[in-house]
């Protein structure tokens, strides 16, 4: 059941936490019912907080309301999925239509052609596309296609980074069980990576390295080259994890870095709201997943229906440069407010920014990718103050921005996180 705020340790006296409690009664109430059919109440981890999380019943635009009716600025639009705010009209429009025709059927669907091309169109390194229905499911396939392209068994990815929730990612990350299929090295370290790929290459079926790992993890460009370099070399295939950061630019952020890797996972944004994922890469790996081939089967009930990928196609095509280009100085608008704002508090705090993706962490440096997903205590506080200032973002400190927040909205944000950042030093002088 809900856990008490006096067994959580450190939290008893505060006034933050107390006023999260007496804002939030019925999320309270509803997550005493929600524990008794699901674990801790949630259906997936990143969901959850201390002491409980909220119950949102409403979107808009830039906005979300919960169940006692308190409304939230939304700055983390479920984990960047949602580029364009919520009940985005061009979108709603899409998806009514599409739902009003059928919402899956036995074959192909127009919808589908439509979004394949507008991926193959926008990123260089896309020949063709597979649809999928999350992130996960497209590490999965792209795992599979690597193994059946070269033989082997083995993957090498980054200490703590995230392709999905299957156990060959899993083992990965920070503090995760070993599993015998996964190799790691440590993010931003060429050498590291090279090392691995000279001694092992010959078991390793694929390199898989996302774009910024927790949304934020930064590396130079020469380290993604270096490690292409270094798996080709070897015989591996090169999947860039594009889940996130394919909002960085209209061609994703391996256009930024320069480099084409020869697979590419996608999700989130792609569906427009919806429940999505898909590789797409080089035409002779994506032609082993024709079923005329006979190589390996992959099908879905769901890849590729049509509500989802109606609504993917306009989210896609309204994800222009322009707008891009705004959401990122938006970004660097408020990383800059932030950081003053923890100045004048006399708090160690670090913000790091990527394109319109943000990350605030209470601690004098930013963590690298293997800490950058967890939540240290500072970080707990921060996000139940902003959400009593009424912004929403993720517990880690994850901030995600969408192209319908106007320059009044960020004004407001950044004010709001300015306030609940003064909580927080408030509640520490104590």
């Amino acid at each position: 059941m809900w856990q008490d705020a006096r067994n959580l340790s450190g939290w008893n006296t505060m006034r933050i936490h107390h006023t999260y409690l007496s804002r939030t009664p019925a999320s309270r109430e509803l997550g005493e019912r929600a524990e008794a059919v699901m674990p801790a109440g949630e259906t997936r981890a990143a969901g959850y907080h201390a002491p409980y999380p909220l119950t949102l019943v409403r979107g808009d635009g830039a906005r979300v309301w919960d169940l006692d009716g308190n409304e939230y600025f939304d700055v983390i639009c479920n984990y960047t999925s949602l580029v364009h705010g919520h009940n985005y009209a061009p979108i709603v429009e899409a998806a009514t239509n599409a739902i009003r025709r059928g919402t899956a059927w036995p074959a192909r669907n127009l919808h589908q052609v439509e979004l394949a091309e507008l991926l193959a169109n926008r990123v260089a390194s896309v020949d063709s596309v597979r649809f999928c229905n999350s992130g996960t499911e497209a590490g999965m396939l792209a795992l599979q296609v690597a193994r059946a392209a070269t033989g082997r068994t083995k993957l090498l990815m980054a200490r703590g980074g995230y392709h999905g929730s299957h156990e060959a990612f899993v083992a990965g990350g920070a503090s995760a069980p070993a599993w015998e299929h996964t190799l790691t090295a440590k993010w931003g370290d060429a050498a590291g990576f090279e090392a691995v790929l000279t001694e092992r290459g010959h078991e390793i079926a694929a390199v898989f390295l996302e774009g910024a790992p927790g949304g934020i993890g930064y590396a130079p460009p020469e380290f993604f080259t270096r490690v292409q370099a270094a798996a080709s070399k070897a015989g591996a295939v090169f999947v860039l994890d594009e889940v996130i950061t394919f909002r960085m630019s209209t061609g994703g952020y391996q256009k930024e870095l320069g480099i084409r890797p020869d697979l590419t996972m996608f999700g989130k944004l792609i569906g427009g709201g919806f429940p999505v994922g898909a590789i797409g890469g080089r035409r002779d790996l994506m032609d082993l997943l024709d079923p005329r081939r006979g190589v390996f089967s992959h099908s879905g009930t769901f890849n590729g229906n049509p509500v989802t990928t109606a609504a993917g196609v306009v989210s896609v095509r309204e994800l222009t440069p322009e707008r891009i280009a705004i959401m990122a100085g938006q970004a660097e608008e408020l990383d800059g407010r932030l950081k003053a704002a923890a100045a004048a508090a006399a708090l160690d705090v670090t913000v790091r920014r990527i394109g319109s993706l943000l990350h605030i962490t209470f601690n004098a440096a930013s963590p690298d990718p293997e800490a950058a997903r967890a939540v240290n205590e500072k970080n707990g506080l921060f996000h139940l103050a902003a959400m009593n200032r009424g912004v929403y973002l993720s517990a880690r400190g994850l901030m995600s921005l969408s192209t319908v927040l106007t320059e009044a909205d960020l004004d407001s944000i950044a004010e709001r996180l300015g306030e609940a950042i003064g909580d927080v030093a408030a509640e520490a002088a104590e």
